[in-house]
C-alpha cells in the first residue's frame, strides 16, 4: 500500500486539501491528512488533527488560540507538523509528502518535509515558488512547484497545476514504496567511512568555471576507491556541504572552489552565508583548500548588475548571472579571510595555490587572467597562515589543469592516511 501525506492548514485551505486528497485516493494512493491549521473550523475531517499536532510540539492549541500571536503558532505547528511526519515515515506509513499554500502553509510543511531522510518524495505547490526558495528548501531535496495563482480555490489554471503534482507525488510514492531509496546519515557511514559497502566519502565543491580541475580530482580519488560527492558552489550547494561536513560525514573535504566566499563578501547573489568553510575545520575533518573561483562575484542578470562594479569587465555567466572580476585589494581581502578560517582547524589542513589562475576565465589567455591581483590572494593566504598548522602548497599551473586537480587529490589522501595514523 501506497501513502501519501497531506500537510496543510485545514481552516483556510481545506477544500483545495480535499480536492488533492480525493485525486490520489483515484491513483490509488492511501490518504493521510495531518491538519496544522490553529484558529478557524477545519473545512474537512484529518487524519491527525491539530490538537496532536500542537502536542507534538510541546504546545496546547487553545494556548495558542488565545494567545493570538500568528508568528509564534505558525512555528509551533511547523515543529508539531515535522514530528508527525518523522513518526509516520518511522512506522512505515509515508512514502510521500504533498502540501499547498502561501507563506504560512509553506513554512510549516516544508519544516515537515526538511525532517525526512533524503530520497523521500516530498512536492510543494506553493506561491512563494517564483522567488528565494532557500528558507524553504534548506539543504533537503524538496520538489518546489510554482502555483502561478494563490491557493485560493480550484479553478480552470490552478486545476491543472494541482493536478501535475498529484501525479507527480503519486508516481514518485508509489517507486519509493516499491524501492524504498531514503538516506539517512547512518547509511553513509560513520565520519566518512562509507556504507552499505560504499567507499569512504569525499566532499569537492565546483562550479563551471573549475569543472575540468575538480573533475580530475575526483577521478583520481575514485580510481583509489573513495566515494566523491560534488557540490554546486550556488549557494544552497556550500550550505549542504557545511551542514553534513558538520555530521562528520565525509573522510576529507577538498574545497576547490569558493566562489560563495567571494559573494558572501562583494554582494554576490550565490553566498552560502558566513558559516561557509567552517565545519570541517571544527570537526577536525581533513581538508584541502584551493581559492578556486575567487577571481569572480556572481551577480544577477546583466541589467541588475550594481552600478558600483559596472566599470569594470562584466560577463555574461548565464542569462540569470553575471560574474565581476575581483580586483587586487578585493583578493588581499578575501585571502586574509580564508586565511583567518582555516588556522582555526582542527584537524589536518592544507591550502594548494594555483599560481597561474583560478578559474577558466582566470587562466592563461582568459579574459579574468591578471596575476597581480591572484597575487594579492596569495600574499594574504602566506601571510594569514604564517605559523599555523596548516600546510600551504604552491603549484606552478592553473587550477583546471589536470595535473592541478590529481596533485589536490593526492594531498587529501595523505591528509586523510595522517588522520587515522593519529
Amino acid at each position: 500500500m501506497t501513502i501519501v501525506v497531506l500537510v496543510g492548514t485545514l481552516d483556510t485551505k481545506g477544500l483545495e486539501y480535499g480536492w488533492l486528497r480525493e485525486r490520489l485516493l483515484s491513483r490509488g494512493v492511501e490518504v493521510v491528512v495531518v491538519d496544522a491549521g490553529v484558529v478557524g473550523t477545519p473545512r474537512i475531517p484529518a487524519d491527525v488533527p491539530r490538537a496532536e499536532v500542537a502536542r507534538a510540539a510541546g504546545g496546547d492549541l487553545e494556548r495558542l488560540r488565545a494567545e493570538g500571536d500568528r508568528g509564534a503558532a505558525v512555528t509551533a505547528m511547523a515543529r508539531g507538523a515535522a514530528e508527525i511526519v518523522r513518526r509516520l515515515h518511522a512506522e512505515g506509513r509515508l512514502h510521500g509528502v504533498l502540501a499547498l499554500g502561501g507563506s504560512g502553509g509553506t513554512s510549516i510543511a516544508t519544516r515537515a518535509m526538511r525532517e525526512l531522510p533524503l530520497g523521500v518524495p516530498k512536492v510543494m505547490v506553493s506561491s512563494m515558488a517564483a522567488g528565494d526558495v532557500s528558507p524553504y528548501v534548506g539543504s533537503a531535496d524538496i520538489t518546489m512547484m510554482y502555483s502561478v495563482v494563490d491557493i485560493a480555490g480550484v479553478n480552470r489554471l490552478s486545476a491543472p497545476i494541482l493536478a501535475n503534482a498529484v501525479d507527480a507525488v503519486a508516481s514518485m510514492a508509489k517507486g519509493f514504496a516499491a524501492e524504498p531509496r531514503a538516506v539517512r546519515p547512518a547509511e553513509l557511514g560513520d565520519d566518512g567511512a562509507g556504507g552499505e559497502g560504499g567507499g569512504p566519502l569525499i566532499a569537492a565543491s565546483m562550479a563551471g568555471v573549475t569543472t575540468s580541475g575538480v573533475d580530475a580530482a575526483r577521478e583520481r580519488l575514485t580510481g583509489h576507491g573513495y566515494e566523491v560527492l560534488v557540490f554546486h558552489a550556488s549557494g544552497s550547494g556550500g550550505r549542504t556541504l557545511e551542514s553534513l561536513a558538520e555530521r562528520r560525514l565525509f573522510a576529507g573535504v577538498l574545497d576547490l572552489t569558493l566562489c560563495e566566499i567571494a559573494d558572501e563578501l562583494f554582494g554576490g547573489i550565490l553566498t552560502a552565508g558566513p558559516d561557509r568553510m567552517t565545519a570541517a575545520g571544527r570537526r577536525g575533518v581533513p581538508q584541502v583548500v584551493s581559492p578556486g573561483a575567487l577571481d569572480l562575484v556572481k551577480f544577477g542578470p546583466l541589467d541588475t548588475v550594481p552600478a558600483r562594479v559596472r566599470d569594470r569587465d562584466v560577463r555574461v555567466h548565464n542569462p540569470s548571472v553575471s560574474v565581476v572580476r575581483t580586483t587586487a585589494r578585493e583578493c588581499a581581502e578575501l585571502g586574509a579571510h580564508v586565511a583567518a578560517k582555516l588556522r582555526v582547524s582542527t584537524g589536518p589542513t592544507a591550502v594548494c595555490l594555483p599560481l597561474r589562475g583560478l578559474s577558466t576565465l582566470g587562466a592563461p589567455g582568459g579574459p579574468y587572467h591578471d596575476p597581480a591581483a591572484d597575487e594579492a590572494l596569495f600574499a594574504a593566504l602566506r601571510d594569514g597562515l604564517r605559523g599555523s598548522a596548516v600546510e600551504v602548497v604552491e603549484i606552478d599551473t592553473h587550477l583546471n589543469d589536470p595535473w592541478f586537480g590529481r596533485a589536490a587529490a593526492d594531498l587529501l589522501q595523505r591528509l586523510i592516511a595522517d588522520a587515522k595514523a593519529g
